[in-house]
């Protein structure tokens, strides 16, 4: 299973190509994964970049949750995947983003890529220029989330 982890900085030309960092296309490679999916991040300005099996994943479990037969459920499925495109890296790792994510995302040329889990995120690089949440209301959700350190430590044990 890919786990992407990293916080690169790299710049796209004039028609939008952008180089995946090389170690996220190393694990790429690695994973034999060719096609990778693109969308808008469904909460966040950013771009995410799906390897397609983990793409995949998400889109059956998206449909798994939803009713084919609610007009609205339909409306959910079709937006998710009408918003996908399928981009594959040239000979030298580049991915050309088109503009009109570009646009969706506010990237201008200064990007910044971020290994989150399985997905890998671009995000325009002056939107990652301060902390995503202060670091007072980070730690705070943390242990909320987290819990007793005795439950991690039976956790371990497993």
């Amino acid at each position: 299973m890919i786990r992407f982890l990293g916080n690169i900085e790299a710049k796209t030309d004039a028609k939008g190509r952008v180089f995946i960092p090389a170690g996220f296309r190393r694990q790429l490679q690695s994973a034999s994964e060719e096609r990778l999916v693109l969308r808008k991040d469904v909460f966040q300005d950013c771009l995410v970049l799906y390897p397609e099996s983990v793409w995949f994943k998400t889109q059956n479990q998206l449909r798994k949750r939803l009713n084919k037969w609610n007009a609205k459920h339909q409306e959910i499925f079709r937006q998710f995947v009408s918003d996908a495109e399928i981009m594959v890296p040239d000979g030298n790792g580049r991915i050309l983003l088109p503009k009109r994510y570009l646009q969706m995302a506010d990237i201008q040329s200064d990007v910044r890529f971020i290994g989150v889990d399985n997905t890998i995120e671009i995000w325009a690089k002056e939107k990652t220029e301060q902390p995503f949440m202060n670091p007072e209301e980070f730690s705070e959700a943390l242990q909320e989330i987290l819990g007793d350190e005795e439950d991690w430590e039976e956790e371990e044990d497993e």
